[in-house]
């Protein structure tokens, strides 16, 4: 049984099995394009005695095809059976469903969609795979050339086709996940959560290197981490890597479209800024944090040349992700074979982000801080801040949005100066944020993920030179905190809204 919707290779496959003495029994389109090629074939519906129903919903659902299927030759009841109603064999099963995700990747409306809704090609697949040992079953072209040379080799072993049955069922499970997805389309937390992953790559190790990884990605999805990402040059990722590869894209995502630059470490951002140029974004995140950023990871949104490749070179990154890279920053990278180059655009966030949890998955709308409006944000000591104070403000905002919380971010001159990351106390958060700083604490601006539940965080930003602090608000000692900066002669804005990351 022959019936695919792609018809790619097809042709030889059928004329190679004929070769082999099958009799090849197809659908309507197939079996036209079987012909077509000069392969003998019989029409389902001269094995049924039915014709093809309903516009051709209804073709294979039969017991002559599916007893054909599913007997289990080790079991003579069954052979009894198919010989009482003259129900011939069916030894080989080559099925590729219909393109539904195709369809609805390329805007199909609804009635057009559940047209593509394969309904006997997922059954014959399931019922050749339930009955592995008696039939042989070909989920698609893929597998075309190994079921040919084990069959010209005497015949296809057993753990093949258990192996084939493996994938024939994944594929289904991909399928019904694919319709499920969409049928529970706009329902944004479904009772049941339905997503399948297919393997991208392997990769070096885990955490560390006594772990085994992969990387996944959903199906379906356009814009997994990986998607239109090219590796230049470099050994193979490893699963940190990927991790902070995703760090540095989702934090240069939000940095708006002028030139801007990450550094990432340990999933923590060591230096973020913009500039007039990339050249100037980099120097600046590059100075928030000179020691931590050896081996970090660098993502840039502008193309990368070579008197900034040069520049990158003097300091050890494990990897540089940007849009483009100039011949001439190609050969100044060539010299590090093992620094991995990726050539990607931005990062398109999905709308809901989920963290994994023992046995389980937390599910939620994804943290978007560029979605919100400056203009809401409330002045509650000082003036309104403009200018390079307010740049300087919400990009201390937005990377404190993508460091682990507790989180106090140092801005000045359009970059980073000093982070305080993954703290238990928000008053220590603000220390080592200044103590990275140092005397680059002068005159800066402050961000704090969540709102200051104490006075003395704000105390130790001003007797660090800070001058202004951007916060959610809402602590019951709002009062006191907004007093403390009062005193200090500090401008602080609420934002009315905090960014915890864990």
């Amino acid at each position: 049984m022959i019936s695919v919707s792609d018809k790619r290779g097809v042709v030889d496959f059928a004329r190679r099995l004929g070769e082999l003495g099958f009799e090849i029994i197809s659908t309507g389109g197939t079996a036209r394009v079987l012909q077509e090629g000069g392969v003998e074939v019989t029409p389902v519906s001269e094995v049924t005695g039915e014709p093809e129903i309903l516009g051709g919903r209804v073709k294979t659902l039969h017991p002559k095809i599916h007893g054909g299927i599913l007997a289990d030759r080790r079991r003579e009841e069954h052979l009894r059976q198919l010989e009482e109603r003259g129900i011939a064999q069916i030894d080989l099963v080559c099925i590729d469903l219909y393109p539904f995700e195709r369809a609805v990747a390329g805007g199909a409306d609804r009635d057009e969609a559940v047209e593509q809704i394969d309904i006997g090609g997922p059954a014959m697949l399931r019922a050749a795979a339930k009955n592995f040992r008696s039939v042989i079953v070909v989920p698609g072209s893929g597998f075309y050339g190994e079921v040919l040379f084990g069959l010209e080799s005497g015949d296809v072993p057993e753990e093949t086709r258990r192996r084939l049955a493996a994938a024939a069922f994944r594929r289904t499970a991909l399928y019904d996940a694919a319709i499920a997805r969409w049928m529970a389309d706009g329902e944004e937390f479904p009772e049941v959560l339905v997503r399948a992953y297919g393997r991208v790559l392997p990769l070096r190790y885990g955490e560390n290197p006594h772990q085994s990884a992969a990387y996944y990605a959903e199906e379906g999805s356009p814009d997994h981490l990986l998607s239109g990402v090219r590796r230049l040059q470099g050994k193979d990722l490893s699963f940190n890597n990927l991790y902070d590869v995703d760090a540095a894209r989702s934090l240069l995502a939000t940095l708006g479209e002028g030139p801007a630059a990450v550094i990432v470490k340990h999933a923590n951002p060591c230096g973020a800024a913009v500039g007039e140029t990339v050249e100037e974004a980099y120097r600046r995140a590059l100075d928030s944090d000179r020691v931590s950023a050896f081996g970090g990871i660098v993502a840039l949104n502008r193309e990368v040349s070579g008197a900034l490749a040069r520049r990158i070179s003097e300091v050890f990154t494990e990897v540089l992700v940007a849009p483009g890279f100039t011949p001439e920053a190609r050969e100044a990278f060539s010299e590090r074979e093992a620094m991995i180059l990726l050539e990607a655009g931005p990062l398109q966030q999905p709308p809901l982000s989920a963290k994994y949890v023992t046995g389980g998955v937390l599910l939620q709308e994804t943290d978007a801080v560029v979605r919100e409006d400056a203009a809401d944000y409330e002045t509650v000591v000082g003036k309104p801040p403009s200018g390079e104070m307010l740049r300087d403000l919400l990009l201390a905002w937005r990377v404190a949005a993508r460091v682990k919380s507790n989180a106090v971010v140092l801005a000045r001159d359009g970059g980073t100066v000093g982070i305080g990351a993954g703290q238990m106390s928000r008053v220590d958060a603000a220390r080592i944020a200044v103590g990275k700083a140092g005397d680059g604490s002068r005159g800066a601006v402050a961000a704090s993920d969540a709102f200051f539940p104490f006075a003395d965080g704000v105390e130790v930003l001003a007797d660090a030179g800070v001058v202004a602090v951007i916060q959610p608000g809402g602590s019951r000692r709002d009062a006191e905190v907004i007093e403390a900066a009062r005193r200090r002669g500090m401008t602080m804005v609420f934002t009315g809204r905090r960014h915890f990351f864990h």
